[in-house]
């Protein structure tokens, strides 16, 4: 299958490219960077503007794309023109973006997830299950990334809290408190915490606490390469080229639910 790959550049679309080479049964038919990147024009495959986008869509099964939020939805649209399968790691949406990528997987199939890995998809199951076992436990999540990381807190933090905050019965905007800082920050009953650290090199590690009276569990899993996101990327083109159009994700793509 066929495969083109905006965001081609950076950490983790090389790392994607890597990976989509030594798969014998996909072929990268596009590596595309924001228009004056010096990335443009060096490489194997060469890198192209993604102003070039449409050029290479015709030749495509499915778009990956890990940009930013804004390029995210424009390259989203340019592939619902050519009716193209997309997977999106890019993290960072707003909820009217979260909507625009929701109206558009009603004609093109679309796998959209913070996280591709196989071990982080299935702590978000293992969230749920605990949360709804123990709901009246204190639930704090910590996240770990290196420090040129922008978003904050982690997309994969922001889904973790969201999946808790369902599982107990509440909407994560509500309860949600990202960070303490204040002369009178005692832990109200009903919050879940989030917080970020910045810090090195770290790829990204994430715990979520559940702590009652004398005892606590602790959930977490931590990423030592950026291969892991990788191959659950290229597995989702995989996965999703040639699918009815909707919104899916790599719970979708894993069978986990």
């Amino acid at each position: 299958m066929k495969i083109t790959i905006c965001g081609a550049a950076g950490r983790m679309g090389q790392a994607i490219l890597a990976i989509a080479k030594s798969d014998e049964n996909v072929k990268i038919a596009g590596a595309l960077e924001y228009d004056g990147s010096k990335a443009i024009g060096t490489g194997d495959p060469v890198v192209s503007s993604v102003g070039d986008l449409e050029k290479f869509l015709s030749e495509t099964d499915a778009l990956i794309d890990f940009t930013n939020p804004e390029s995210a939805l424009r390259n989203l649209e340019a592939a619902g023109k050519y009716k193209v399968s997309v997977v999106i790691g890019t993290t960072g949406f707003n909820e009217e973006q979260r909507k625009k990528i929701a109206e558009i997987s009603k004609s093109i199939p679309v796998v959209f997830s913070p996280n591709m890995s196989a071990g982080v998809n299935i702590l978000f199951k293992l969230v749920e299950d605990v949360a709804k076992k123990i709901p009246d436990y204190d639930i704090e999540i910590v996240e770990l990334h290196h420090n040129k990381k922008k978003d904050s807190p982690s997309g994969t933090a922001a889904k973790l809290a969201e999946i808790a905050a369902a599982s107990i019965g509440k909407n994560i905007s509500d309860a949600g408190v990202y960070g303490r800082h204040s002369a009178d920050a005692v832990r109200k009953k009903d919050e879940i915490g989030l917080h970020s650290i910045r810090a090195g090199d770290v790829v990204g590690d994430h715990t979520v606490y559940f702590a009652g009276h004398g005892e606590r569990i602790e959930l977490t899993h931590r990423s030592h390469s950026r291969d892991t996101f990788a191959a659950g990327a290229v597995r989702a083109a995989k996965w999703v080229a040639g699918r009815k159009p909707g919104l899916y994700d790599m719970t979708d793509v894993l069978s986990l639910k």
